[in-house]
């Protein structure tokens, strides 16, 4: 494992937990593969894994994330006490911060998307492992695009920093205001505080509120209108009938109006 100074010091800086232990790739599979190999090795809270580029990214439900060289992939090791179901609303809100200063005013969008004008602006992807009832660590990969280009069959759905505006973003000093702003909010959760999660999300969330969704989880497909999120990072929704539900996990898309 090789030690980047300025990142590293940076972080320290900024109150990242642990040694900030940093590996640095040109190439790899995928920053969370590698940092769960890690982890089960016994990687101390605060390792990080960075690729310039990933040649089989991934997403929740093991969809596929472009990832060319310019934009950022980066996994963080966690080590929590207990488990934070907070953790990836925490870590929008993180990437939200350390993108505004640029001019950009990222949305959120339940539960792990960064969104800029209805395109995909970024990613988070929360992994995990327990023994028992447990919690051993999290490992939680965010991607960025940045100054990449971006894939063909993506530029309808997909943006990044430079198509905002945000031109020549320096890929290295983004990572440290993402993980700076992260490690911030990590304090926050673990010393109690998920209200000012929830809040900090809401602040940055999508407005759909009212309107009608469609969401997927294990129960298979519902429609109705989403209300919002609980003080837990559930999304609530009101089905046709009145009756209401929370997801805890899934995806959800807002219908485009016809016509």
């Amino acid at each position: 494992m090789t030690s980047e100074s300025a990142l590293g010091a940076g972080l320290r800086a900024l109150g990242w937990p642990g040694e900030p232990a940093i590996e640095r790739h040109p190439t790899l599979g995928s920053t969370n593969d590698r940092l769960k190999e890690l982890a089960r090795r016994g990687a101390p809270e605060g390792t990080i894994v960075l690729a310039d580029i990933q040649t089989t990214g991934h997403g929740r439900q093991g969809r596929s994330w472009a990832s060319p060289g310019g934009n950022l992939h980066l996994s963080a090791l966690l080590r929590p006490a207990c488990a934070v179901p907070l953790l990836p609303l925490a870590a929008g809100v993180a990437v939200a911060e350390a993108i505004e200063p640029l001019g950009v005013s990222p949305r959120l969008k339940w539960p792990n998307d960064v969104m800029l004008d209805d395109r995909k602006l970024g990613g988070i992807l929360a992994e995990s492992s327990s023994t028992g009832t447990a919690l051993e660590w999290v490992v939680l990969g965010i991607g960025l695009n940045v100054n990449g280009a971006l894939p063909e069959d993506l530029r309808d759905t997909a943006i990044s920093l430079s198509q905002a505006g945000a031109s020549s973003v320096d890929v290295e000093g983004m990572a440290a205001a993402v993980l700076g702003r992260l490690a911030v909010w990590y304090h926050r959760l673990t010393d109690g505080g998920p209200s000012q999660v929830v809040n900090a999300w809401r602040e940055r969330a999508l407005p759909w509120w009212g309107r009608r969704v469609r969401a997927w989880s294990g129960q298979g497909q519902v429609e109705g209108r989403a209300l919002g999120i609980d003080d837990e990072g559930g999304l609530v929704l009101e089905l046709d009938g009145g009756a209401r539900m929370t997801l805890r996990s899934g995806e959800v898309s807002c219908p485009r109006p016809s016509g």
